[in-house]
Parts: structure tokens; sequence; C-alpha cells
């Protein structure tokens, strides 16, 4: 701070690039391919409904965390966002990392919100029917 007085540090203007756009893709797609396995009977539809109301309070979670760590308030413990993140709830919390440019610098908590996407994913495929079957085979040995 030269002078005591605030300094800006890593400025860009508004127009310069979305660093949301690729996060909102991840999220549509996926949530797009729930419902399209849905839809085709593949998966209940109760899935895709685990799925939009743990990403909508995987949203609302980042945003009062985030909201709580500018005010100097009661943080929501990591280790709640990644069990909502586990639950279903990562498409949310992916958006929400990148609109409030939260939870998207510390590494530790970047690699274990990844990890926590890949688990999810995996225990959704165990439910469609391939998944089903590789399951049944494991279990009949």
């Amino acid at each position: 701070m030269p002078r005591g007085q605030p300094q800006a540090h890593e400025v860009s203007f508004a127009g310069d690039r979305n660093p949301a756009m690729p996060a909102y893709f991840i999220a549509a797609t996926f949530l797009a391919v729930v419902a399209g396995l849905a839809v085709a009977g593949s998966l209940p539809l109760a899935v895709l409904g685990l799925y939009a109301l743990a990403s909508a309070a995987a949203f609302v979670a980042y945003a009062r965390d985030k909201s709580a760590a500018q005010s100097g308030a009661w943080r929501t413990p990591e280790s709640t966002l990644h069990l909502l993140g586990l639950c279903g709830g990562w498409p949310g919390a992916l958006v929400a990392r990148h609109v409030f440019r939260h939870k998207s610098k510390k590494p530790s908590f970047v690699a274990e919100f990844w990890v926590t996407v890949v688990l999810n994913c995996g225990a959704l495929w165990m439910l469609t029917p391939p998944g089903q079957r590789l399951l049944a085979s494991f279990l009949d040995q």
C-alpha cells in the first residue's frame, strides 16, 4: 500500500472474460445428461430432483460461506461443503465457486472437490443398468 492507501490487484474489466462459463457448461451438460437418462428410464426421476435440490443447497452454502468470509462471521466447514457436493450438489457448487470466486484457489480444497465429483459420478453410474450389471457380476463371484 503506497502512502497507506488501498491498492487493487489482479483487476480485470467486467467484459474481459467470464470465468464461470466453463462451470455453467459442465454443470448444465451433466444435469442434461441426468435428465436424459431419467426420461429414458435408465435412472429414477427422483435422481434428477436430488441433483437439483442438492445443487441449489450447495450454491446457497457457498454463497453464505463467501459472505461470512467477507464479514468475519461463522464459516461453513469445508467438510460440509464437500459433503453437499458428494451428495449430488457438485454442479451447484461448481457454478458457485466460479460465480462467487470462492474456494477456487486453495489447492487442497480444489483437489478434494474434484475427488467428490468423481466419487459422486461413480455412484451415479452404479445406478444405471450397465453399472448395476457390473456390480452384480462382482457380487456373484
